[in-house]
């Protein structure tokens, strides 16, 4: 995909990506003339009124720069709730939901887990998002918005089922590389002779990185890949917050071995802009969503490592089979020969599809003080690849 064929941007667009970029190079001068990679895309994604999360351009759907599971269908959410249904009585009631997008998935749930769902919690870092989220809700789930409370701050204690659909792929990261020689160099972001941003390189000193770059990294040389120690402080923090119940996390990625495999020697870092992949991370800076690939092995030591049970990991395919999904389609759509049926189904292929959804993005849950049947892991468990 060529830059020409990407479309034009407002006039107000480019001041607004151009005042971030301003705001990041001060930062580089604040710092020596460089910021590691992490600083940057924390700057990019998340700047007051500026980051991509944080100013006011729709992120998410057809107008958008992506498409989401929730956004996809309704059956989505419905078959997660099902899962969630048997934990919310041996627990306080509660569901707290990282990253609400849209607000639709907490919307399906809602109407379906009312009877025995005490409060919906959302956790939302953009406050542009949190105000349709709340007029989402307040839209489309009027009868328990009542119950529907955002916090800025999480208590210390977590009862309930946590939830996150594409939450740590938005976590900013570090990009590390084995260079010629094999030697560990951290990316950092700095600014070169054409007054561009652009990527330096200095040696892994970080005690923490190195360890994790020696743990996780093939012996390849000219080798690139990302680190993701914001991710695991993230998990491990909610873990020992979590006196009961459990953590539900949907997102797109691998296990180590297949995240660092030698062939993969650049990593998964993307940006997605207006449906488009970008492969240059200061490309629109601001306007462009900046992800990476999750490593589920590395979450699953952080949850474990904090004393929760590790339940299961998934494809998405499997864990929305395993819950019925087919069935709601169903009993919502009797007649197949409806170009409604023939819209949800779609919806229900681009979710499952191997070569959609279905495959690349996974399920990963954990558990403390609950006795249940994860009936989403009844099938297809990939737990000893972590």
């Amino acid at each position: 995909m060529t830059f020409a064929q990407i479309p034009h941007i407002s006039p107000d667009a480019e001041a607004a990506s151009q005042a971030l970029t301003d705001y990041i190079a001060a930062d580089i001068h604040a710092h020596d003339g460089a910021i590691p990679f992490s600083r940057f895309m924390q700057h990019a994604l998340y700047a007051p009124q500026l980051g991509y999360y944080t100013g006011g351009a729709h992120k998410i759907g057809a107008a958008g720069d992506f498409i989401t599971a929730p956004t996809l269908s309704p059956l989505f959410g419905q078959t997660l709730a099902r899962q969630i249904a048997p934990i919310l009585p041996q627990t306080a009631g509660n569901v707290y939901e990282f990253g609400a997008g849209t607000g639709e998935l907490a919307t399906q749930i809602i109407h379906t887990l009312s009877g025995s769902l005490k409060n919906y919690y959302i956790i939302e870092l953009s406050p542009d998002l949190a105000a349709r989220q709340r007029e989402y809700i307040a839209q489309n789930a009027s009868d328990f918005a009542e119950r529907v409370i955002w916090l800025d701050t999480l208590s210390e204690q977590l009862d309930g089922v946590l939830i996150g659909n594409e939450v740590l792929d938005a976590m900013p990261i570090e990009r590390v590389r084995r260079n010629e020689h094999s030697e560990l160099e951290w990316a950092y972001v700095g600014i070169n002779e054409q007054h561009e941003l652009c990527f330096q390189y200095k040696p892994l000193q970080d005690e923490p990185l190195f360890q994790a770059a020696c743990e996780y990294f093939p012996d390849t040389l000219n080798y690139t890949s990302e680190l993701h120690p914001t991710q695991h402080a993230f998990i491990r923090t909610l873990a020992q917050k979590l006196t009961r119940g459990a953590m539900i996390w949907l997102d797109y990625g691998f296990d180590a071995a297949q995240y660092y495999h030698p062939q993969r020697n650049d990593g998964t870092l993307i940006g997605h802009h207006r449906h488009h992949t970008i492969h240059d991370p200061f490309y629109r800076v601001g306007l462009t969503d900046l992800t990476a690939h999750i490593n589920f092995s590395d979450i699953a030591a952080a949850g474990c490592g904090a004393g929760l049970d590790l339940i299961g990991y998934t494809t998405q395919a499997h864990f929305l089979f395993n819950l019925g999904i087919l069935d709601l389609l169903a009993q919502q759509y009797p007649q197949t020969d409806t170009a409604d049926y023939v819209q949800a189904a779609h919806a229900v292929q681009v979710l499952t599809a191997q070569h959609e959804m279905g495959e690349l993005f996974k399920v990963i849950a954990f558990g403390r003080g609950i006795d249940v049947d994860w009936l989403g892991f009844a099938y297809g468990d990939l737990c000893h690849k972590l």
